[in-house]
């Protein structure tokens, strides 16, 4: 397999300048010291390096699809920079074979006063193509981007969601060898991101080409990826097999296996997740389960005021996407009141019908409209089902391979055939008595 990019020692510095604290607090002093400092050449500024990226190494083949994931000032955004030389690394070396196509943030690539056909265009010349193989894809970026109508007005008067579809369209048709997307896409609605979602998957599966992906969306990053790199303060702290790297995502730094410290989403959340803890039906914390086990989640809040029966939705998710909803917005259910400070609420999913695999939880947390949003949507932890799949009853000489890609949850079901016959299917492990 062909090597497409090669990450050797890479490392970025920034300079950050700090304005030294005045002596006097006083107005009078305050203003006679910015007024002597115009005179002066005495400087009352401090610098401080900070680096972004430290030593890193990697190397991605053709066709790869790469999810590249950290927590906020991680240093993704910085990576994804010089890997589509916006900015150089301060020390290190980075090789790149073929075109790269970048989404990196609302607006990179598009002249606002340009118009949507303009910058089709204007962005294939920039990636090398010729008018002739533009005009051969301009059909399908206008028909995937859905902005028919706004084709010919300025993209300064677009919606930042229309922005985002048109962008990635042209990104995505216009045959770079190498696409680089990054949380852009959450400015989209649900229905486009798994309409692109199905575009990376397409080009690089059907077309060999390569997809760097940044989310942290741990969902969108499983049902993608076929590997990950996790980053933490500007450093590789683990790379490989996507659903191994995500998992490492959720707990680092915690006690041990089925514990994760999540902590505040947004500035805007009134209600912290700060904890969840997995737990089996004897209480034993752990994040491995069995077909058919229940599944406590311990869920530890931290509410900034009280709030008066909030709705709370815990979701499992498989990298296919949402299999289950234990949601108060659907069956009615809710805690009486959330109080100022520590909460622990429980949810436990009984007798999970679920396949060998890794799975995901999300949750977030309204008021009590219904609307407001007291924490926001996010996945908060991950846990697999382990057992073996001859004793849940399946025949396991086939279904090793493809039980996993053909089922989501396994739900008893009864065949009756042509010839009268009638098989139910024994799930062994499943029903308690």
């Amino acid at each position: 397999m062909n090597l497409t990019i090669k990450a050797e020692n890479i490392s970025k510095e920034y300079v950050l300048w700090h304005e030294s604290q005045a002596k006097y607090n006083s107005l009078r002093e305050s203003i006679s010291t910015k007024f002597s400092s115009i005179f002066s050449n005495e400087k009352s500024e401090t610098k401080e390096s900070f680096w972004a990226l430290k030593d890193i190494n990697f190397e991605i083949n053709q066709g790869d699809r790469v999810g590249i994931i950290g927590r906020n000032g991680a240093g993704k955004s910085t990576l994804l920079k010089i890997l589509s030389r916006i900015t150089e690394p301060t020390t290190g070396r980075i090789t790149i074979g073929g075109r790269v196509a970048s989404l990196l943030e609302v607006g990179t690539g598009f002249h606002p006063e340009l118009s949507g056909r303009e910058n089709i265009f204007l962005n294939g010349s920039i990636l090398g193509m010729a008018r002739v193989e533009i005009k051969k894809k301009f059909d399908e970026i206008v028909a995937f981007a859905e902005v028919e109508k706004f084709l010919d007005t300025p993209v300064k008067r677009y919606s930042s969601g229309m922005y985002v579809r048109l962008a990635f369209a042209v990104a995505a048709h216009l045959e770079p060898e190498i696409l680089i997307v990054d949380e852009v896409l959450a400015v989209g609605d649900a229905q486009f991101q798994k309409k692109c979602l199905g575009k990376m998957e397409e080009v690089s599966k059907g077309e060999g080409r390569t997809v760097l992906f940044v989310s942290h969306n741990m969902g969108a990053i499983n049902s993608l990826c076929n590997s990950a790199i996790l980053l933490n303060n500007g450093m590789i702290q683990a790379q490989g097999y996507t659903e191994k790297i995500t998992g490492l995502y959720f707990s680092g730094g915690l006690k041990g296996a089925g514990e994760f410290i999540v902590g505040k989403n947004s500035g805007d959340e009134k209600v912290i997740v700060e904890k969840i803890t997995l737990k089996d039906a004897n209480g034993k914390i752990q994040s491995s389960f069995q077909f058919g086990e229940n599944l406590t989640v311990e869920i530890e809040l931290n509410a900034l005021y009280d709030f008066e029966s909030p709705y709370l939705w815990i979701a499992i998710k498989s990298h296919r996407g949402p299999i289950t909803n234990a949601s108060g917005l659907l069956d009615g259910y809710r805690t009486t009141k959330l109080y100022k400070g520590k909460n622990i609420i429980k949810c436990t999913f009984l007798n999970l019908p679920l396949l060998p695999d890794q799975y995901t939880l999300h949750m977030g947390i309204r008021a009590n409209d219904g609307v407001t949003i007291l924490s926001d949507s996010k996945d908060v932890a991950v846990f697999s089902i382990s057992s073996i799949l001859s004793e849940i009853g399946f025949n396991d000489i086939i279904a090793d391979t493809i039980a996993a890609d053909a089922i989501s949850p396994i739900i008893p079901y009864e065949w009756e055939f042509n010839d009268g016959k009638k098989y139910t299917f024994n799930i062994k492990n499943y029903v308690k008595q």
